[in-house]
């Protein structure tokens, strides 16, 4: 399959298409993601992908699923090489049960110092034309949506050595009563006020529920 990325904008974006691969019988076999970066703005660019290499040789088919898109200088990367920043920020894919949402967002310092954190992530959501959302309340600690998500630690200081890690947790339900649905594809996180700006994508389907809940930032002992 190939497809094209077309840069329609002002400034350079980095693109993740979503490619959904088909069986003969037309039933969904597998997706794939490739990430096309720093797509210059007025600039159309060409990818390949080939079904037996991405899916298996059952898939006969394949089409576009989903392409999003965040400006390249706020692109999220768990590796690669470390931001003049000296932090790297992400989000993980997330769990989902019976309506419940909740994912990692997490924090490397890839520098060279200490890097310290004290408190809870700065968080605006984003609609797909990447427009603030309002009308969410962004709640710090998960108390208010579910117990045992993670994200009720209490606040404490953090200092970081090159090559730690931090945590913190989005947790929020997509529960849809009385009201419009609230769907919001992409945050801008600050890991804390002053600091740079990363663009992550996990996808808030808020519902009508109107709230998010973020956790403080902890050690990531998992590291």
């Amino acid at each position: 399959m190939i497809y094209e990325v077309v840069n329609a904008g002002r400034s350079e974006m980095t693109y993740t298409v979503t490619i959904g691969f088909l069986a003969a019988s037309g039933g969904a076999v597998d997706n794939v993601t490739q990430t096309v970066e720093r797509v210059a703005p007025g600039a159309t660019v060409r990818r390949t992908v080939r079904r037996a290499e991405a899916v298996g040789p059952e898939a006969t088919g394949a089409k576009i699923v989903k392409v999003r898109s965040v400006p390249s200088g706020e692109a999220a990367a768990e590796g690669g090489p470390c931001p003049p920043s000296g932090v790297r920020v992400w989000a993980d894919q997330g769990d989902a049960a019976m309506g419940l949402r909740v994912v990692g967002l997490h924090l490397e310092n890839c520098g060279t110092g200490v890097h310290r954190l004290d408190g809870y992530p700065l968080l605006q959501l984003l609609d797909e034309h990447h427009s603030p959302v309002s009308g969410v309340r962004v709640l710090h600690g998960g108390a208010d949506i579910a117990s045992g998500t993670g994200a009720d630690a209490t606040p404490a200081p953090l200092a970081l050595q090159p090559g730690e890690r931090a945590v913190s947790v989005l947790t929020w339900r997509n529960t849809t009563q009385f009201g419009d649905a609230v769907s919001a594809p992409y945050v801008r996180v600050r890991a804390k006020e002053g600091a740079r700006p990363v663009m992550v994508i996990p996808e808030l389907d808020l519902g009508t529920t109107g709230k998010l809940g973020v956790g403080a930032w902890t050690r990531d002992r998992n590291r």
